[in-house]
């Protein structure tokens, strides 16, 4: 069964009143004098031909629901305070009196074009049933499910939210949170007790998992048959091809994830990952638990590579599970751009079967415009990581076939060198490369500085757009909200 089913759906419209309720009047009824009537006829006329010559402005609401159900909940309990309750199968909440019990929810919102009118959290309870529910606070998005503890637990980042008085059982309760849920974004929670009583709620495992519903306002004009508006439309984008992103993005112990998703929101188009795209070691449920509220909003547009960290664990299985088995390198057409998402975690030399890959289908497909991206730059300034020999091979190749471009991660900062030959001296054209570990890790600074590096930046963290044209390309670094380092160009294919 669809939970959406069971979750009540306000009328779209209101029911017009019948058109002649009026004029089906009583026998009794006092009827108007003829030249009553007509004077008010007169004045209906003149009113219908003034509102015929000016422009229309009413405007409709819609109202829509839209529902999103928990991506991660856990319970924490001050009687076993260094014990993690992520896999269990409830939520307490108890107070007062007893050891106390709060339970952590998560929801991820996303996709939203319109104004949230209303925003409720519904949490079904599974046990019995209570005098005085429980109350609701807003918390930061740092904890994780399968970490979270009564020790560690974030506090509570507002005040009470919402609360409820009694709560029968097995039914749903509700809470507003419409002062807190405004836009997309991901928003946490915490129920805590304000009374001796206690309750259970169902869990995001169980069939009637924690709930967030917004409801949502759609506003469209009403048509006029005699417009008069007269300016010139704004002219639409090219349509050519969107690729943003960047490496070393996200982990649940920071928030500056959650500020580069917020660009990825009201950005179009492609996203690609360079690498090292969760801390630390890209577990499945660091995945799921840091990448998935932040970056992972935009799963089902994003092209990802894998970089060290997610080789803590050999083979890389979270990355694999997570983004649902892509291969290990793989090739895909953007525009005319043809794209290559290469590995720096396996075999990279000359005659490694990546390699060979790679020279075949640069053969097979051969486009005016190419560009790569893995984690390891050939190339960088940075002081903790800086060139990376071992990538020479791959960075060979793709300068013989005369490609772009080469995106990195790795070193944790900002980095853009001008074109280069295949021994990275400055030479165009060339082949360029730009490091952009500024995901959301912690940032680097910069050692000695290469010959051919142009801009650099190791204090902001933010996003490389790039705007894929059939013979050249715009970039544009774009910073997260508050900080103002940008960098923007354009460069010819070759």
């Amino acid at each position: 069964m669809n939970l959406k089913d069971c979750i009540p759906r306000p009328s779209l419209r209101r029911k017009a009143a019948p058109i002649n309720a009026k004029l089906h009047q009583t026998s009794t009824a006092k009827k108007l004098p003829f030249r009553k009537i007509s004077g008010f006829v007169l004045i209906l006329l003149v009113f219908t031909s003034i509102a015929n010559v000016l422009p229309a402005t009413a405007t409709s609401i819609l109202a829509s629901t839209q529902t999103f159900t928990a991506v991660a909940d856990a319970q924490v309990d001050e009687s076993h305070p260094s014990t993690n309750y992520g896999t269990t199968t409830y939520l307490n909440v108890v107070g007062a009196s007893k050891p106390d019990i709060e339970s952590y929810i998560r929801f991820t919102v996303s996709g939203l074009t319109t104004t949230v009118q209303s925003a409720k959290v519904r949490v079904f309870d599974t046990n019995d049933p209570s005098t005085n529910g429980p109350a609701i606070y807003g918390t930061s998005n740092t904890w994780t499910e399968t970490g979270i503890t009564w020790n560690n637990r974030t506090a509570r980042t507002t005040g009470v939210i919402g609360n409820t008085g009694a709560i029968k059982k097995h039914s749903w309760v509700e809470y507003s949170v419409t002062s807190v849920v405004t836009t997309n974004g991901t928003y946490s929670f915490v129920l805590a007790a304000d009374s001796a009583d206690s309750v259970r709620f169902s869990p995001r495992e169980g069939t009637k998992p924690p709930q967030l519903v917004l409801t949502l306002a759609s506003t469209s004009n009403t048509p006029t048959s005699t417009p008069i508006n007269t300016q010139t439309p704004i002219p639409t984008s090219s349509g050519d091809p969107v690729f943003v992103g960047a490496g070393d993005i996200t982990s649940c112990s920071q928030n500056n994830d959650e500020a580069t998703a917020k660009l990825l929101d009201n950005i179009p188009g492609t996203v690609f990952t360079a690498g090292d795209n969760t801390y630390p070691d890209g577990t499945y449920d660091q995945y799921v638990n840091c990448y998935g509220p932040t970056w992972g909003r935009h799963k089902d547009r994003t092209k990802p590579v894998p970089g060290n960290h997610e080789y803590n664990i050999a083979g890389a299985p979270g990355y694999f599970q997570y983004f649902n088995n892509p291969p290990a390198y793989y090739a895909y057409a953007l525009g005319s751009w043809r794209i290559y998402a290469l590995n720096s975690e396996i075999d990279v030399s000359t005659t490694g079967p990546q390699a060979t890959w790679l020279q075949n289908d640069l053969a097979a497909h051969p486009s005016l415009c190419v560009l790569a991206y893995w984690h390891k730059p050939r190339w960088s300034s940075g002081s903790v990581h800086g060139s990376n020999s071992n990538m020479q091979a791959l960075w060979q190749i793709l300068y013989n076939a005369k490609a772009e471009l080469v995106i990195n991660g790795h070193d944790h900062e900002y980095e853009r060198f001008a074109e280069m030959n295949a021994s990275g001296s400055a030479i165009s054209p060339g082949l360029r490369e730009v490091v952009v570990g500024t995901g959301g890790e912690g940032l680097y600074s910069f050692g000695t500085i290469l010959s051919a590096s142009q801009v650099r930046n190791s204090s902001t963290h933010g996003v490389l757009k790039l705007i894929l044209h059939s013979t050249s390309y715009n970039w544009n670094f774009v910073p997260i909200a508050g900080q103002s380092f940008t960098d923007s160009g354009s460069t010819n294919c070759h």
